[in-house]
């Protein structure tokens, strides 16, 4: 069973990502990782690669950014839409919508579209991050939808209705 999830970043300058990460949307710096010897290439499977990792956190979240002094990489992310396939997004579920939309907006991000009321209780806007990776800023208030799944119960005159209570990491479906 999964425990949790993360999400890794390949950046052109490490340094301006970390920034981006901490002082616009409040993430913490919890490891900083320089690998020059051959661990990385075993895991990727590429001789000589060469990295720099830095682990950000914010409440459950983790994002790690990934610098490679070798081989060098190219910027793909600039030209992915949402429309395509594999890895589109990164989702950031926040407490403040309204004060992380304008840090963003202060610090001149591009976004995608407008922000928006999706359903009832959330809300999001798509941003791109400083490589040009697409990210979601999304807020979910305390919303407590019933869910009617079969009429007004089954035969043995339970009923079959069930609440979801959605607040913090739990997601209506």
């Amino acid at each position: 069973m999964i425990k949790g999830i993360h999400v890794a970043i390949g950046v052109a300058d490490i340094e301006r990502s970390v920034s981006f990460y901490r002082d616009i949307l409040g993430m913490k710096v919890v490891l900083e990782l320089d690998i020059t010897d051959d661990r990385i290439s075993k895991v990727i499977g590429t001789e000589g690669a060469k990295c720099r990792i830095v682990h950000m956190k914010s409440g459950g979240a983790v994002i790690e950014l990934f610098k490679y002094s070798e081989p060098a990489g190219i910027n793909r992310a600039k030209s992915i839409q949402q429309y395509d396939h594999g890895l589109i997004h990164v989702g950031l579920e926040i407490d403040d919508f309204e004060g992380c939309l304008s840090r963003l907006r202060s610090a001149g991000v591009a976004f995608l579209g407008l922000p928006i009321q999706f359903r009832p209780g959330v809300r999001l806007v798509y941003f791109r991050g400083p490589d040009g990776e697409v990210c979601e800023l999304r807020q979910q208030s305390a919303v407590k939808p019933i869910v009617d799944l079969v009429g007004d119960g089954d035969k043995s005159g339970k009923s079959l209705k069930s609440e979801y209570l959605v607040k913090g990491d739990n997601h209506v479906i």
